[in-house]
């Protein structure tokens, strides 16, 4: 008989004989025991014809609380000795250098100019005496992969070992990062990071001249390139896995290079005049000297002709104290408009125009952001330019899926992003935009000005 019936029936019966009325906590008291007493009585005889469920391993493990000291300081030690076993289980320089003359040595002829190949047999052959340590890079799959267009079936053997070496820099790396991450959960959050930054200044060569008193400005304005492009939702923490997989750091580690071009240094966010650059502009737009932007010190950046409306949006959108920006406010402004060809940027910037919080863009919202234009033009005795002649170039150039709206993906797949968000939120873009024709042309009679002489 099914429990519940039976609980139901007992509940139901009528007492033989009358007793005193009992209270409702007395009779809840009563019925959660009869529950449980049926209950126990109705599963233990059921038969568990699926034993399956106990060979599933754990899959959750609860972090310690703050206040258990011990268990995290037992977490901390077993992290740093596993991160110490996959650090030795790396191939060293030494290990390195005797792989390189293996290869050499067994090279297979002929060579492709100056190239030296290797094919499969002596490929593995290579392998077997390489060591234990090498085994998970002579694989077929791995030959395969490098296995281009040789009529002789063979891989270059510098780019075999140019693979090695990468696999074996990115582990070094995953595991220098990994001993930044507190909490062991596979991200860095932004103190973390800047740990691991300010740590890696003085093995960088291109730093040498950076003055200490100017590190915290430097790690932060490092660590929010970072932040900027890879926690698109702003959550505090990335992967370290996104990090690896992302240019950035490689930008960083170029700095290792003491031969470091001046035109690099100069396209490199990282480095020293790029830092202070940056730093030096948010110095000179401030000038009461607060070390804070107001709208009206903001509004002289760049060529000074960003309409007031976008700067309205920039400050009630973004992070102010007092309804001033600090530096790393700043510095998320600075990074969208200089690479508004990136998905992050063009989404910083998509926040700020969509001006309703309907996540398209519209002829409401495109006409109210160019209006400021137009005023800016009036301003400096320039003709205004019809928005609905605008307005029509905008859609031609998205494209977007539903003709009234253009949404942030729309932008994005439409590869005309920076074209479209300079020409609402900047005089000068909209200007250089309007004009690119005979800017074109100039710029090719300047050429062939040059050519003749």
């Amino acid at each position: 008989m099914d429990w519940k019936e039976v609980l139901r029936r007992r509940l139901a019966t009528p007492n033989a004989a009358p007793e005193k009325k009992k209270s409702e906590q007395e009779l809840k008291d009563e019925e959660m025991g009869l529950f449980t007493k049926y209950y126990s009585e109705w599963k233990g005889g059921r038969r568990n014809t699926n034993e399956f469920y106990k060979t599933i391993p754990r899959f959750y493990y609860r972090l310690p609380a703050e206040d258990e000291v011990l268990l995290q300081k037992l977490r901390e030690e077993s992290r740093a000795v596993f991160l110490q076993r996959k650090s030795r289980e790396l191939l060293d320089n030494e290990e390195l250098q005797n792989l390189w003359f293996l290869l050499d040595k067994h090279q297979t002829p002929p060579m492709i100019g100056e190239e030296a190949m290797i094919n499969y047999e002596n490929f593995l052959k290579v392998g077997e005496k390489a060591g234990p340590k090498c085994k998970q890079f002579f694989t077929a799959k791995v030959f395969a992969k490098l296995l281009h267009t040789d009529s002789y079936g063979r891989i270059s053997i510098m780019q075999f070992f140019n693979y090695v070496m990468r696999k074996v820099w990115l582990h070094q790396t995953r595991i220098g990062l990994s001993l930044y991450d507190v909490a062991g959960q596979g991200y860095l959050r932004e103190s973390d990071l800047e740990n691991y930054i300010l740590e890696l200044i003085p093995t960088l060569p291109q730093l040498d001249g950076l003055e200490k008193s100017f590190y915290s400005f430097y790690v932060c304005t490092a660590v929010r390139k970072f932040f900027f492009f890879l926690d698109p939702l702003r959550t505090g923490k990335i992967k370290i896995q996104d990090i690896l997989a992302c240019s950035f750091l490689d930008d960083l580690l170029e700095l290792r290079d003491e031969e470091l071009s001046k035109e690099s240094q100069e396209t490199n966010w990282f480095s020293a005049p790029s830092a202070l650059r940056v730093y030096g502009q948010y110095l000179n737009l401030d000038k009461d000297h607060n070390g804070m932007l107001s709208k009206e010190e903001l509004s002289r950046y760049g060529t000074a002709t960003m309409t007031n409306v976008f700067l309205d949006r920039v400050f009630q959108e973004c992070l102010t104290y007092d309804g001033e920006m600090d530096y790393k406010t700043y510095l998320d402004f600075v990074l969208a408009l200089e690479n508004r060809k990136e998905p992050a940027a063009l989404q910083y910037i998509f926040k700020l125009l969509d001006i309703e919080n309907k996540g398209y863009l519209n002829v409401f919202s495109l006409n109210y952001f160019f209006r400021a234009i137009q005023e800016l033009m009036k301003i400096h005795g320039q003709d205004p330019v019809s928005f609905q002649d605008v307005k029509d170039e905008i859609f031609d150039m998205v494209k977007p899926k539903d003709p009234l709206k253009i949404s942030l993906q729309d932008l994005i797949n439409s590869n005309q992003g920076d074209t479209v968000t300079t020409i609402l939120i900047d005089l000068n873009g909209f200007w250089t935009y309007e004009n690119r024709e005979a800017l074109v042309a100039n710029d090719s009679e300047n050429s062939a000005d040059l050519d003749d002489t």
